[in-house]
C-alpha cells in the first residue's frame, strides 16, 4: 500500500466537525450496498469485496491526505532570464464527481509564464492530481489547480484546459458515451493578452 494511502487512513475530512468513520464502519457499509442490490456479501465471490472496496476508496481520494501547496515549493531561480511560456500538456488523470460518485477520466493541459522562477515539471502533475483525488466537479477542478499555481509561484499568469469524459453521463442518466466536457481557466497575462491565451489553445486539446 502506498505512503498516500496511509497517510489517509490517519486525516480528518477537510470539512471541519465531520468525523472520519474507521475500516470497519466502512466495509459495513459496502455490505449494506452489496445486500441492498439484491447479492449475498457472504458469498465466495463478494466475502472480500467490502475490504477491497475500502482500499479502492482510499486510493481514489488520496487528495484529501495531500497538500497542493506542498508540491510548489521548491522553485528554481536560475532560469537565465526565462520568461515564455511553459506548458504541461495531456496530464491524464481520473477522478469522481461529487453527484454520484462516478468515475470522471480525462487530461489536463496546465501553462504558466514564470516570473523569475520555475517549478519541476512533474509538480505541475501532482497538483493536477491531488485534486483529481477528491470528489469533483471538473469547473472546480479546474480553477483549483490554476489559483494554486498562482498563489504559489506568482507567474505572470497561469492558464489550464481539462477534458473528460464523465461517467455520470456517458454510463448511466442520459447514456450519452461520445460526449465530453471541456473547461478553462485562464489567469493574468493569459486572461488579458488573447495572443497568449491563442497560443496556449493552439498547444492544447
Amino acid at each position: 500500500m502506498s505512503s498516500n494511502v496511509h497517510a489517509l487512513e490517519g486525516i480528518r475530512p477537510l470539512q471541519a466537525g465531520i468525523d472520519r468513520p474507521n475500516r470497519a464502519d466502512v466495509e459495513a457499509a459496502f455490505r449494506t450496498i452489496i445486500r441492498w442490490t439484491g447479492d449475498d456479501p457472504e458469498r465466495e465471490g463478494l466475502i472480500e469485496t467490502p475490504a477491497r472496496m475500502a482500499r479502492a476508496f482510499e486510493e481514489f481520494y488520496a487528495g484529501y491526505a495531500q497538500d497542493p501547496v506542498a508540491f510548489l515549493q521548491k522553485t528554481f531561480e536560475e532560469i537565465e532570464g526565462y520568461d515564455e511560456m511553459i506548458v504541461l500538456r495531456g496530464i491524464r488523470f481520473e477522478s469522481h464527481c461529487e453527484h454520484h460518485m462516478a468515475p470522471i477520466i480525462g487530461h489536463a493541459w496546465v501553462a504558466y509564464v514564470p516570473n523569475g522562477r520555475v517549478v519541476g515539471i512533474s509538480k505541475l502533475a501532482r497538483v493536477v492530481e491531488v485534486y483529481a483525488k477528491r470528489l469533483q466537479i471538473q469547473e472546480k477542478m479546474t480553477a483549483q489547480i490554476a489559483n494554486s499555481i498562482s498563489d504559489v509561484l506568482k507567474p505572470q499568469g497561469v492558464a489550464v484546459t481539462i477534458k473528460a469524459s464523465h461517467h455520470c453521463m456517458t454510463t448511466r442518466g442520459v447514456h450519452k458515451p461520445d460526449s465530453d466536457l471541456v473547461t478553462s481557466c485562464m489567469l493574468g497575462c493569459f486572461r488579458d493578452n488573447p495572443l497568449t491565451r491563442q497560443e496556449f489553445l493552439s498547444m492544447a486539446v
